[in-house]
């Protein structure tokens, strides 16, 4: 298989993963399709910078969470509704839920190197999405409050 027909399925199948996430969170239908590009998108992004570029884990999944919350911004700018209906969904492939697992069986199986090995990844998994959304709410703030600012600096 070749290496673009593997980021496309991927992309499918986070696009759906997205989309399914929303359904169970509830968000509005308008939201689901916007919500799923984000989703695939970022996914697609993390993809090339860890699997191709080989970014690293952590880069990987903070310029992912940046890329998540600007675009979330931008989504609920334009359809006027909460940024948490957008970057919640588009955030579930990203969740650390396999390492996690793996790091209790091998708690239970007694082993316990490999379960510190996968600690470690689910620590800096959600260190890295936590610390994205900072950036990208920061990116958000900085690109918006401008605008306003500069909006009310023309009434004065």
């Amino acid at each position: 298989m070749t290496v673009v027909v593997k980021l496309i399925m991927e992309a499918f199948l986070s696009y759906v993963a997205t989309i399914c996430f929303g359904i169970l969170m509830n968000i509005p239908l308008d939201a689901y399709n916007l919500a799923g590009l984000i989703g695939a998108g970022s996914w697609v992004i993390y993809c090339i910078l860890y699997f191709h570029l080989h970014i690293g884990l952590a880069l990987s999944n903070l310029l992912a969470a940046v890329l998540i919350s600007i675009f979330s911004m931008l989504a609920a700018r334009k359809c006027k509704q909460p940024m948490i209906v957008f970057n919640v969904p588009a955030l579930v492939t990203f969740v650390p839920g396999g390492q996690a697992y793996r790091m209790v069986r091998n708690f239970v199986l007694g082993n316990n190197t490999q379960a510190f090995v996968f600690l470690y990844q689910v620590f800096v998994i959600a260190g890295a999405i936590t610390l994205g959304f900072g950036v990208g709410e920061m990116i958000n703030h900085a690109l918006f409050r401008r605008k306003k600012i500069q909006g009310f600096s023309n009434r004065l």
